[in-house]
């Protein structure tokens, strides 16, 4: 973006990724409060029971044992971040891995500083999703959760990929560099993106220049003291290209 157009609009995000490492996810944002909030996003269902993609105000839940499924507005998204997505100028893709992806999106980027909101519509020649098991109390860490994720390996679906690059500096808060998520067009089959080769598709990217941060108040978030010691935890249960420099 020669341009370097961003948005004065920001990115917001419940809860901090660190607290689902630490098993801390009792309390959530409510659907109808996101939808008010942007059109577009990811996040995760209540007690980590599946994955969610925001799309054109639409908000999807991806579980283990049923179809992708519209959300109720009283439904709880206990991490979510989401925002409002411009109309953007599309550019064609074709051929990309999830690293040369990521690399393509870096080298769009307006500001490694900046969030940037990322949309990927069109074939997918391959790609690898998962789903998380819903979890009952006591919760367990993500990174326990993510061992019983159950994955499912797609060839040749059409569908859009939503997500976020998020700075460097903001990793523990978020997922640093490309985070996505994926809705197959016939709402077949979705999840967390853990690998994809784009076949043909066009992307579009919006930058923002505020990020609003909400955070839980539920006794067990006020009562767990969150740190964040070990980058590699991300990596592992997030999968996906490693952050650049």
């Amino acid at each position: 973006m020669t341009d370097r157009q961003f948005i004065d609009a920001a990115v917001t995000q419940f809860a901090v990724l660190d607290a689902l490492l630490a098993g801390t996810y009792d309390s959530g944002m409510p659907v109808k409060t996101a939808k008010e909030i942007g059109d577009f996003g990811i996040g995760c269902c209540e007690s980590l029971g599946g994955e969610v993609i925001i799309d054109e105000g639409e908000v999807f839940e991806c579980t283990v044992d049923e179809l992708p499924a519209r959300m109720t507005d009283n439904g709880i998204l206990p991490f979510v971040v989401v925002c409002r997505f411009p109309s953007a100028t599309p550019e064609p893709i074709t051929g990309l891995g999830l690293a040369a992806l990521t690399d393509h999106v870096e080298r769009t980027l307006v500001s490694r500083n900046l969030f940037h909101a990322v949309r990927v519509d069109g074939v997918l020649r391959s790609a690898r999703v998962r789903v998380t098991q819903r979890q009952e109390h006591p919760f367990r860490p993500l990174a326990e959760v993510v061992n019983q994720q159950v994955e499912t390996d797609l060839v040749d679906v059409r569908g859009t990929l939503v997500g976020f690059w998020a700075p460097a500096i903001y990793q523990g808060i978020t997922v640093a560099g490309l985070h996505l998520h994926f809705l197959a067009e016939d709402r077949s089959v979705g999840g967390h993106v853990l690998d994809v080769t784009v076949e043909s598709a066009s992307l579009q990217i919006a930058s923002y220049s505020r990020f609003d941060l909400r955070l839980p108040t539920d006794s067990r978030f006020l009562d767990t003291e969150l740190t964040h010691n070990d980058d590699h935890r991300i990596v592992a249960v997030e999968g996906g290209a490693t952050v650049g420099s």
